[in-house]
């Protein structure tokens, strides 16, 4: 879409005061994720730090009305930030949302959406394949207050909707690409499930591969500690949706407090601006890697949206424009195998994170899902050899080489 010329300054105003491109003029969320989160700052190119925690009022009246408003920037910082505004604008451009709230980490946002919204006696439906954090909120803490949690498999056709009790599920929880084994959600589906409120954790698919909300989905959310900042410098959690939903949410994210910092939320933007590109090399890189791991005799299964053995490739292929980074493998030796591997990696760097410029390996029954017990660690599918990678932006030939090596070592 050709973007309408930028207007011209009037001659009593400053000679940088040209708005910036419109993101919505453009279709592309790699175009949009350079542009969004622009309107309310000056001529910098670079996303401004704000580091001030509170700010001067300008009148009693002006102070009642700051203090009960969620789109206010400039009252107080657990409340709202003028950078951290800059981050939720650009997510919420990013995601096709009306509206985003930034927290201070994945599971601050994690929390915050299901404390904020759900109520005792009120029941919420989860798929089993889940990143730890979110499991252990789900089973541990919600009984505690009196919120009914049912456990479905999330790749099991119509799972979902098959365990809503109308009237009394107010949430549909789900995670696509699930972490570690990249177990997949028809997002379609879930979004035409009538009643309870659906949210997607599409921390290991950002918006330049998915949109949820394109689907129907009422609210998406993300570790954007992860690959959306992409350089392990911001630590985040962002959640989209319609602008009544995330003000409904805004009232207890003050009183949670897990509010976004701005220097992590300057960070966050800053990643926003090459999102595209790391995911294009990360994306290629790890089918790359896939198909080379694929062949490896040590090597018992691989789980990889991009390949055609993948259970749900058709699902990826119709609803992710990139296969995404992340790729997990089965070592056919068990957790023997899985120390031998992380000890033999040259390159690759073990660590519990993912999305940043390094590529990064992880055993996973030692490192994201430690907690699990022997039963849950069977349940959510993950072995003893169980191995996840995040693909940094090395050179691919380098990256696949340093897994091979690291194999044969296993």
């Amino acid at each position: 879409m050709q973007a309408d010329a930028a207007p011209k300054p009037t001659d009593d105003a400053p000679p940088w005061a040209v708005p910036a491109p419109d993101p919505a003029a453009f279709c592309h969320p790699d175009t949009v994720a350079i542009l969004a989160g622009r309107r309310t700052g000056g001529p910098e190119l670079a996303p401004t730090l704000h580091p001030a925690t509170t700010f001067r009022l300008p009148s009693l009246p002006d102070s009642r009305r700051m203090a009960l408003d969620p789109t206010e920037s400039r009252y107080y910082t657990r409340n709202g930030n003028p950078t951290v505004a800059a981050f939720e604008e650009a997510m919420a451009e990013l995601e096709g949302a009306e509206a985003s709230r930034a927290y201070a980490s994945g599971m601050g946002a994690v929390s915050g959406v299901v404390l904020g919204l759900c109520s005792a006696g009120d029941h919420i439906v989860a798929q089993r394949q889940l990143y730890s954090g979110t499991q252990f909120l789900l089973q541990a803490v919600c009984p505690r207050f009196g919120i009914e949690v049912t456990f479905v498999d999330g790749t099991e056709p119509g799972a979902f909707a098959a365990a809503v009790q109308p009237g009394r599920t107010m949430l549909v929880w789900a995670e696509s690409p699930a972490n570690p084994r990249l177990e997949l959600v028809d997002l379609e589906a879930l979004g035409a499930i009538v009643g309870p409120l659906t949210v997607v954790d599409a921390t290991f698919a950002p918006p330049s591969i998915t949109r949820p909300l394109d689907y129907g989905v009422d609210l998406s959310l993300h570790s954007a500690t992860k690959g959306i900042g992409g350089h392990n410098d911001a630590t985040l959690g962002v959640v989209s949706g319609s602008a009544e939903l995330i003000a409904s949410l805004w009232g207890f994210a003050v009183l949670q407090g897990a509010n976004a910092a701005p220097f992590d939320a300057m960070n966050g933007l800053r990643g926003l601006r090459t999102l595209g590109v790391r995911l294009e090399r990360q994306s290629a890189t790890a089918q790359q890697a896939a198909e080379a791991l694929v062949e490896h005799p040590g090597v018992a299964a691989v789980r990889y949206p991009g390949l055609a053995c993948h259970p749900q490739h058709e699902l990826a292929k119709r609803q992710m424009r990139l296969f995404g980074g992340l790729l997990t493998f089965d070592l056919a030796g068990g957790h023997p195998a899985g120390e031998r591997f992380v000890d033999a990696v040259r390159l690759a760097q073990i660590a519990p994170s993912l999305g940043g410029p390094e590529t990064l390996v992880s055993h996973s029954a030692s490192t994201t899902h430690a907690g699990l017990t022997p039963e849950e660690l069977e349940t959510a599918g993950i072995g003893a050899g169980t191995i996840r990678v995040s693909v940094g932006l090395e050179h691919g030939d380098d990256v696949v080489a340093d897994l091979l090596q690291a194999v044969d070592a296993a």
